[in-house]
């Protein structure tokens, strides 16, 4: 897949616990986004962060965890993002997603595989 020098960031930032349909959510998104040919995802784990409710969650050893913060990025092109996005409404209970204009300087795969 060629990406346009312009494309789109889509962020979404959620719990390592969230779940959908008894599965890690973030699994789910990237399945998903691999299911409708975006071009690329990646996952995040985070050590330390807050979100609306202000609870600290932390990878520390002395105060495990067990819901740190999860990104998600996903990058394509601004009208398939687009089509993502009703299905990714459907999927996010709890958490933020925002969107980024980006600017595409190289993207590349091995051509063997």
């Amino acid at each position: 897949m060629k990406l346009p020098s312009e494309a789109e960031l889509l962020r979404i930032f959620i719990g390592e616990s969230d779940k959908h349909h008894g599965r890690p959510l973030y699994e789910v998104i990237v399945e998903e986004a691999r299911k409708r040919g975006l071009a690329g995802a990646t996952v995040l784990r985070g050590t330390i962060g807050f979100g609306k409710n202000s609870r600290i969650h932390t990878a520390k050893i002395l105060r495990l965890s067990e819901d740190l913060p999860m990104v998600v990025e996903i990058v394509d092109k601004p009208e398939r993002i687009a089509e993502f996005l009703p299905i990714l409404e459907g999927m996010v209970g709890e958490g933020l997603v925002t969107l980024e204009r980006v600017r595409v300087l190289i993207y590349r795969h091995n051509a063997a595989e």
